[in-house]
């Protein structure tokens, strides 16, 4: 079992930038990919980027790529979403999720609460 809980969330102005982190409880951190995630309101969940148990490998949605950034602390039990470059439409509520390196939601088996992201023009 591993418990998720983001952090980092705000209000910036377009143009601006956050840094999200998420905190996992438990011994298995290490095992798992994480991936971002975020839902805008009226819209589905969708897939922000992953990166791999080893912090190594990452994969990105391409509205983000060049703009977004994912790092991990193992050692920490710490996934980062540095957000550079903000736009009014990176608005959505951002959850960290454990599971697979993939960009598939239901690869994912443990879900933080989402923090809020609101980009202003």
């Amino acid at each position: 079992q591993v418990q998720l809980v983001e952090s980092g969330g705000g209000l910036v102005q377009a143009g601006g930038s956050l840094r999200l982190s998420c905190a996992a409880s438990g011994p298995t951190f290490s095992t798992y990919a994480m991936g971002w995630f975020r839902q805008a309101p009226g819209k589905e969940r969708e897939f922000v980027g992953t990166i791999s148990r080893t912090g190594g490998p990452t994969s990105y949605a391409a509205s983000v790529k060049g703009r977004f950034t994912i790092s991990r602390d193992n050692a920490k039990n710490t996934v980062y979403l540095q957000m550079n470059s903000l736009k009014p439409e990176d608005t959505a509520v951002y959850y960290c999720a454990a599971g697979l390196f993939t960009t598939k939601a239901s690869s994912y088996a443990y879900w933080g609460q989402g923090t809020q992201v609101t980009v202003s023009s």
